[in-house]
């Protein structure tokens, strides 16, 4: 079916181009996939990337899109096989019809086959990570093998041509545009591996290979499938192209041209291998976006946009509860037919235009504060890239004929109201005030859904008219005369009716979508100044240690907060990080008493303000001291800090207070946050541990 839409768009050789066109795009997606791997190997994939590089509010707009995408594929994979049912089986399955919708008929012995599709892969997936991964290995062997081989045979005994190599009366490079725009569809699943980098047994930094893999592949096969498909059609027509215009109209093996194909060189041999191979296809795809889904929806439990029992790992080590939400989710689908799938499926090429161009500019973005000169530039192509794509889809009349059905649009529009919704919920629960802090990407968003939403009213009208001057030709033809002003008047209504009834429906979800943001506004806005109303009374209390008066754990993390932001911005003016421990506490404690011992972290303590007096002074718990130095103790630090040494040293035959401390500068383009920072200070805080105990200071052993 893939290879035949192919080739009414852009013929064999149009087709090609525009795959390999595509996949070079995709190489540089890639790229940008492979770079954020490296930089945040976490669960999630594009929502774990966006999250690090642009915050919260942009990671979950992301994860909203990548999930309808990914549920989406499965969905339109799941259902497959009841097509396949009918195909190959006969109507085994065609019993217990329960109703027609969009021109799908549904029955109950087709809807329990994919309900049971679904289980299966589940309990796979929730059981056998292992056994998963096999599975998935054998059945992409024998899809590509089966491929192959009805390729190769038609290389061999091909005899029919594959005259035109485009499709006549329309521009070759439009053609080819046109399939290398919806190359994110396309190619969608191959960035799968990017959900589960925190599994990989193997070093991420082959992790391009295998994207790179996928993508050349898939190319490959597509290629194979689409010339395998124009080497043969039936006598009676005179090319490939009247053959693939009706047959969506045939019946039996005809209907199928690539399945005709195969027939026609190897028989029924042929008909077995690529059923095979659909049928591995199918379930491939069922059990790799599963996966994928399921360590997206750990990743944004983990995050508290999801319950936190999706966020459990099982005694396999697997997301057990995920991957049962996605069956849960995806029982429903086989009762809403395979026509609205395939409009669910329209909308994962602008779903998947979308998170490719957030993956591409979070590389860039990263790129830009590590100083990384590849991933700058291939981050900024693939962003600009993917925006393109985005107009070219979003703007049919303009560029194209259409390359996404009209309710499509509409769709789109509606899963943007409801992320509206669940984020309102999401706000109304988020504790440790995560979300929210960026209007600009709802507004962002909202503009987005009015721009569709408009092209969906056009395209609408569109499509009205269409139907009303087909009926007006057929009508016409059919009596031989020129006019009727009765029927055009009528045709004129329908127009306007559907005119009119697409700007009501435009208007309300834009109302429904500026109430619920403001809502949010609203609600942010309260929470703010509920904030600020309680900072007087809690801020002392909260960001000051009640023992020695410096500033507190709590207020130390949100000055971590701080201070990555401006690195990631790359923003960040130089600073230092000085970790400070206090020796021999554990011995005082034990030998003289707790009371004796906050008396001795107290002292430690206003050694340290006497030395850092420019300098916030955090104490993190029990012996341990943290100072960021800016400004006039960042100049003086080395001094401070040999200070510090002498002044502990001495303390030692004293009875004093005995501190060890290490310092480590910020590195620009290095480190990603402070906390690289921190690790490098703290390793050289143990190291003057041991140069104090050498001198005959205690330490906690």
């Amino acid at each position: 079916i893939t290879s035949s839409t192919y080739l009414a768009k852009a013929g064999p050789a149009g087709s090609a181009a525009g795959l390999i066109a595509g996949a070079l795009i995709m190489l540089v997606i890639a790229r940008n996939y492979h770079y954020m791997m490296n930089c945040f190997p976490e669960a999630g994939g594009a929502y774990s990337y966006t999250k690090n590089a642009f915050g919260y509010d942009h990671a979950f707009l992301v994860a909203w899109f990548l999930a309808l995408t990914y549920l989406a594929m499965l969905w339109a994979n799941a259902t497959a096989l009841p097509l396949f049912a009918r195909y190959f089986i006969g109507d085994a399955f065609e019993f217990g019809k329960l109703y027609t919708i969009f021109g799908y008929d549904v029955y109950i012995g087709e809807a329990l086959l994919t309900v049971a599709a679904v289980l299966a892969v589940a309990a796979i997936c929730s059981c056998c990570k292992k056994g998963a991964a096999r599975a998935l290995l054998v059945m992409t062997v024998l899809l590509a093998a089966a491929v192959l081989t009805c390729f190769f045979a038609a290389v061999l005994r091909q005899d029919c041509g594959f005259s035109p190599h485009t499709v006549p009366e329309k521009g070759v490079i439009s053609q080819i545009l046109g399939v290398a725009v919806i190359s994110p569809w396309a190619f969608i699943g191959f960035e799968s591996i990017s959900h589960a980098s925190e599994e990989f047994s193997f070093k991420i930094r082959i992790a391009y290979k295998i994207l790179a893999a996928a993508v050349i592949s898939a190319t490959l096969l597509y290629i194979a499938a689409i010339f395998l498909t124009a080497s043969a059609y039936p006598p009676r027509y005179a090319s490939w192209l009247e053959y693939i215009l009706e047959s969506g109209s045939l019946e039996g093996i005809e209907g199928l041209p690539a399945f005709y194909a195969a027939w026609r060189y190897l028989g029924g041999f042929g008909i077995n291998i690529l059923a095979a191979a659909l049928l591995a296809l199918v379930l491939t795809s069922l059990i790799g976006n599963t996966l994928a889904l399921s360590r997206l929806f750990y990743a944004l439990a983990k995050d508290g946009i999801l319950p936190e029992s999706i966020s459990k790992l099982n005694r396999h080590g697997i997301p057990g509860g995920a991957v049962m939400l996605i069956a849960g989710v995806s029982l429903v689908l086989p009762f809403i037919g395979r026509t609205a799938i395939g409009w669910i499926m329209d909308v994962t090429t602008l779903g998947a235009t979308m998170v490719y161009a957030f993956v591409s500019a979070c590389a860039a973005k990263t790129a830009q504060i590590q100083n990384d000169r590849l991933e700058k530039w291939t981050g900024g192509a693939g962003l600009a890239v993917m925006t393109a794509f985005m107009l070219y889809i979003l703007l049919p009349n303009l560029f194209t004929a259409g390359s996404i059905e009209t309710v499509s649009y509409f769709l789109f529009v509606l899963w943007s109201v409801l992320g509206f919704i669940y984020f309102h919920a999401i706000l109304k629960r988020d504790s440790e005030r995560h979300f929210g802090r960026s209007l600009i990407v709802w507004l962002a968003l909202l503009s987005l859904m009015l721009f569709v939403s408009l092209v969906w009213m056009s395209q609408s009208m569109v499509g009205a008219a269409e139907e009303g001057i087909s009926a007006v030709e057929a009508y016409y033809g059919g009596l031989g005369v020129s006019s009727n002003a009765d029927l055009s008047a009528q045709h004129l209504s329908i127009i306007r009716h559907t005119n009119a009834r697409s700007v009501v429906v435009v208007c309300a979800l834009i109302g429904l979508s500026l109430s619920i943001l403001l809502n949010n506004y609203r609600l942010m806005s309260r929470r703010a100044l509920h904030s600020e109303l309680q900072l007087g009374i809690m801020t002392d209390m909260v960001n000051t240690d009640p023992l020695t008066g410096v500033k507190s754990k709590r207020a130390f993390t949100d000055a971590e907060h701080l201070f990555d932001l401006e690195i990631r911005e790359g923003k960040a003016e130089p600073f230092s990080v000085v970790v400070c421990d206090v020796n021999g506490l554990k011995h005082i404690n034990d030998t003289l008493g707790h009371k004796a011992g906050d008396a001795y972290i107290k002292a430690a303590s206003e050694m340290i303000c006497e030395l850092f007096q420019h300098s916030p002074v955090y104490r993190l718990g029990g012996d341990e001291f943290v100072i960021l130095l800016r400004g006039r103790d960042h100049r003086k630090r080395h001094e401070i800090m040999e200070e510090l040494h002498i002044r502990s040293a001495g303390n030692i035959a004293e009875g004093k207070a005995v501190v060890s401390g290490g310092m480590s500068d910020y590195e620009r383009g290095k480190d990603a946050n402070i906390h690289a920072v921190f690790e490098r200070a703290d390793v050289l805080m143990y190291e003057e541990k041991q140069r104090l105990k050498r001198l005959g200071a205690k330490t906690r052993q």
